[in-house]
């Protein structure tokens, strides 16, 4: 009997974790359509101050915004980055808009011989900013936390950032600058990965693969039984 039970709780938890699957996919799908349609619509100015406090990453993430107004380039902050390029680092720099408020502009990647803000052209006067709204990354990367005493990031921590370059009413998002060409093409932008991966219904179909073979043990745990 104690193989049986074991073979009935085998196939009620390899069910279960197929079902989830086929919600994980369903809600995978809706995210992809969602993210989709917003990165593809016209962008709007970006969220002031009156609408911070209703932002929500499942709603606003990825949304397509403008902003205008003038970089404050001694403020800089170089955030480590992997990318498909190899390694190197995000610029951020605080971008004081026209609206009164400063939001952090991720301004593309740079290879580390380009991490030196001397080794690339500085942006001056009034600009325009289009790009997605992206939700901060309060921390740190997974294996490593972010070092604000040392200057040493490894997410794009906007609250963390504003604090340690002492920006005023700073924006609680930042945004991913998109491939507009940059003085001498560094910072490279643009570079907003968009692909995510949905491995549900192989797992789903693993899942339920295994609640069969359960089951079918089941069934000759009992007819040997008798």
């Amino acid at each position: 009997m104690a193989l049986a039970a074991l073979s009935l709780i085998a196939t009620l938890v390899f069910l279960s974790l197929g079902i989830w699957q086929v919600e994980r996919r369903a809600w995978k799908l809706a995210l992809i359509a969602a993210v989709d349609a917003r990165v593809h619509a016209p962008p709007k100015p970006a969220p002031a101050a009156r609408a911070w406090r209703g932002l929500d990453a499942k709603r606003d993430a990825y949304r397509h915004v403008t902003a205008r107004g003038r970089f404050l380039n001694d403020a800089e902050t170089r955030v480590q980055a992997l990318t498909g390029d190899g390694a190197g680092f995000w610029v951020l720099t605080p971008l004081r808009t026209d609206a009164g408020f400063t939001v952090l502009v991720n301004r593309g990647f740079v290879p580390p011989e380009r991490a030196n803000p001397a080794t690339r052209d500085p942006v001056g006067g009034v600009v325009n900013v289009t790009g997605l709204l992206r939700m901060s990354e309060p921390g740190g990367s997974m294996l490593r936390s972010n070092q604000p005493a040392q200057d040493r990031w490894f997410s794009r921590d906007v609250a963390a950032i504003a604090q340690a370059r002492a920006l005023q009413q700073a924006a609680p998002y930042f945004i991913d600058a998109d491939a507009g060409a940059n003085p001498g093409g560094s910072p490279r932008g643009g570079m907003t990965v968009l692909i995510f991966p949905n491995n549900h219904l192989i797992y789903s179909i693993t899942w339920f693969a295994l609640a069969l073979l359960s089951f079918v043990g089941l069934i000759v745990v009992l007819r040997t039984q008798r």
